[in-house]
């Protein structure tokens, strides 16, 4: 009999020709999802990420702050009007959320529910592919992509409180995106292609004739394992305060692909802030980053499983990013604790072939305290110059006040754009939930998770019986991206809207995470100073 492994081996391998031919297709989507090594080139097929959201239309520019900080980015009515037009059809209005032409295909789908106590909606969303009158897809706008619909768990999920889909739908010409009512917010990722790039529209048919890979793709990201790893290397130590402790990696040409922390203990929660994992390969260093945030963790010790990296009950915090070089590097941890820490670190590497489209991985870190809520700002995650793949973040907030925190959106520009070609609708929907004020609870999925908030996560979930808003304490969010990583060729700049419904200071922290040519620059340096600088906070439960 075979296992489960080995059918998924069948099944990629039969698939193997579409996806090497160079055409994008359903079946070339989904093994990219899961191809780890893919994520550390620069694409094949160029695109550029894009995305048609319910952000409020009044945000033109930064240089008009009281219109760039409006916060209104949801339809309660038709003067609204944070969507792209209305259309009749048939005599029937159709509210259009996504009008795309030339080349590309959806990667992320983000909707909540329309009141925070009460799932579903009567409203019907269709998909128009290629100019076509007849909809590709159409269904019910929330169970269609929340899990239960036509696209299965995982690669259609529902969060908190939100519906969610990371199922590939590519289209050769055109996609126009439709509801029969009003919407309420909306999300629509979608990657753009250069023109003459192969693509293959899809079909109800070939959705069908993909339900072995689709199953197989699920499985794969919920049972996450490092691939090719070998040549295990360790040390198990007492670092003691300021110390630092390294592994040199093989030389010659291969790639780190499997990495694991663990610490003796993680009674305080400041530790996974205070110990930094460092990197550097080829005679560059390229991570600087608390162990927390650059395992998902985020402030203390938080449980949580996705398809990059794993943070275990029994304390092992581990990473299966590919992170390829050519002559050598080293792997190390750095105690800045102030008392001494007992640690374990691993690493694997395996083969790599280097070509042009090599990437070398990063993961920086940000932190701040203060960061006042009043005047409104934009809080930079990190700048980029050069050319990469920006590929995840996780970010810790600290909250002083009970109220919700979270209404900023997200702005993110790419190769000098003059308007963020991503603009979101609020933090908590950037890291796939909605209704943050009520949504105080842990959740996971291979792509994001929300690892800890106010005082609960995976080892002390919230009781049925909180429903109070409540969002008061430390909050740790987290994405990684597969299909929706963001490609750059001369700059990338990420900033999250600080705003708060209460005047208070607030404490931010963020691991960004992305690829880069030896050339790519960041905006971060190392922050020794600033790890100590903890928020403090009354009372915090960990």
């Amino acid at each position: 009999m075979k296992t489960t492994s080995q059918i998924a081996i069948i099944f990629i391998v039969a698939a193997i020709p579409a996806y090497a031919s160079g055409q994008v297709t359903v079946n070339s989507l989904l093994l990219e999802m899961v191809d780890r090594d893919a994520v550390a080139r620069f694409p094949e097929n160029n695109f550029r990420l894009k995305q048609h959201s319910s952000y409020n239309r009044a945000s033109k520019t930064p240089d008009e702050p009281v219109g760039w900080f409006t916060n209104h980015d949801y339809n309660r009515s038709e003067k609204d009007k944070n969507f792209i037009r209305i259309d009749e059809k048939d005599g029937k209005k159709e509210w259009v959320l996504m009008d795309h032409t030339g080349p590309g295909a959806i990667v992320r789908s983000w909707m909540p529910w329309l009141k925070d106590t009460e799932p579903g909606t009567d409203i019907t969303m269709r998909i128009y592919l290629d100019g076509s009158d007849e909809p590709a897809l159409e269904g019910n706008m929330l169970s269609m992509f929340d899990g239960t619909g036509v696209i299965p768990y995982p690669l259609a999920h529902s969060s908190l409180r939100s519906a969610v889909s990371f199922f590939p739908i590519p289209y050769a010409k055109s996609c126009k995106v439709t509801t029969d009512a009003m919407p309420f917010f909306f999300q629509f990722t979608f990657r753009e292609y250069d023109e003459g790039t192969p693509v293959e529209t899809f079909t109800m048919k070939d959705f069908d004739a993909s339900a072995a890979l689709i199953k197989e793709t699920g499985e794969a990201l919920l049972n996450p394992r490092a691939s090719a790893a070998e040549n295990p290397m360790t040390f198990n130590t007492t670092l003691a305060d300021q110390q630092e402790q390294t592994i040199d990696l093989p030389t010659g040409v291969a790639a780190v692909r499997e990495l694991s922390v663990k610490l003796g203990n993680y009674e305080n929660p400041d530790v996974t802030r205070q110990v930094i994992l460092k990197m550097e390969f080829d005679g560059k260093e390229t991570v600087w980053c608390p162990i927390g945030d650059f395992f998902g963790s985020g402030f203390g010790f938080n449980p949580v499983q996705g398809w990059y990296r794993t943070v275990a009950e029994d304390g092992t915090m581990s990473c299966r990013w590919v992170m390829p070089y050519q002559t050598g590097g080293k792997v190390s941890l750095v105690n800045l604790s102030g008392s001494s820490v007992d640690a374990e670190l691993n690493v694997k590497t395996g083969d790599w072939t280097w070509d042009d489209r090599s990437m070398y991985f990063h993961a920086a870190w940000r932190g701040q305290y203060p960061v006042p809520t009043q005047p409104r700002s934009d809080w930079n995650y990190v700048t980029l110059k050069g050319r990469g793949v920006y590929v995840g973040d996780t970010l810790t907030i600290m909250n002083p006040a009970t109220r919700w925190w979270g209404e900023g959106d997200e702005r993110i520009w790419v190769d000098g754009e003059d308007f963020p070609s991503i603009f979101g609708t609020g933090t908590e929907d950037y890291y796939a939930y909605s209704w943050g004020g009520r949504s105080t609870d842990f959740y996971e999925h291979p792509f994001h998770a929300q690892p800890f908030s106010s005082k609960y996560n995976k080892l002390n979930r919230k009781p049925a019986t909180d429903t109070k808003k409540n969002s008061q304490g430390f909050s740790v969010e987290t994405r990684s991206r597969a299909l929706d990583t963001m490609p750059f060729g001369r700059s990338l700049q990420l900033d999250m809207e600080v705003w708060s419904g209460t005047d208070c200071d607030m404490g931010y922290q963020v691991g960004t995470y992305w690829y880069g040519f030896k050339e790519t620059l960041s905006n971060r340096q190392p922050e020794p100073k600033e790890v100590l600088n903890v928020p403090p906070l009354p009372d915090r439960v960990h």
